[in-house]
């Protein structure tokens, strides 16, 4: 029963962290601005590592559930 909502957010959180890899590999792999009024080693950076943690925290709930 506690297991549902585990399932849910862990599923958002991977899909989630995931999607957004993906659209920073698009934007780097074109050269397009990952974001606006940011250097672009920083926006890289910070992408890179807020989507790996989601990823990373959809994996835990999905183990734990």
């Amino acid at each position: 029963m506690e297991s549902g909502p585990a399932v849910f957010s862990g599923a958002a959180f991977a899909l989630f962290g995931s999607g957004l890899l993906l659209w920073l590999v698009a934007r780097v792999s074109l050269r397009a601005p990952v974001a606006h009024g940011v250097s672009r080693p920083l926006a890289v950076t910070m992408t890179a590592l807020f989507g790996t943690l989601f990823l990373a925290a959809g994996c835990w709930l999905l183990s734990t559930a």
